[in-house]
């Protein structure tokens, strides 16, 4: 599984490994309980960050089971919060608004916030 080395006295060969024995990660395996459950072994789970209760999307591709971290929040578009966030008062221009933006900004650069 090494590199061998031919040394003559009018050329070098070098014969190096074949693809098969470059794999790049050893295949993890895990057996399905009576009950179906499987349990990710852990070098997986530390390496997607999934903890204990992660709630996981699980997709039946022609390739095998997909398990993908369920999103925090589901799609939404504009129009389905627009106005989610109630404010009372009279409506903002948009100097009005970025004048706002800018005074926070600053308030935070003198606090060394950024």
């Amino acid at each position: 599984m090494g590199i061998a080395i031919c040394l003559n006295s009018w050329y070098l060969t070098f014969v190096l490994p074949t693809e098969a024995t470059m794999s790049a990660k050893p295949k993890l395996t895990t057996t399905v309980s009576t009950k179906g459950q499987v349990i990710l072994p852990k070098t997986i789970r530390e390496e997607r960050h999934w903890l204990a209760g992660t709630e996981l999307v699980v997709e039946d591709t022609p390739e095998g089971v997909l398990l993908t971290a369920k999103p925090a929040f589901e799609p939404t578009r504009p129009k389905d919060v627009f106005g989610s966030l109630g404010y009372k008062g009279p409506a903002r221009s948009i100097a009005e608004m970025e004048a706002g933006i800018a005074a926070e900004a600053k308030r935070r650069h003198a606090r060394n916030r950024y």
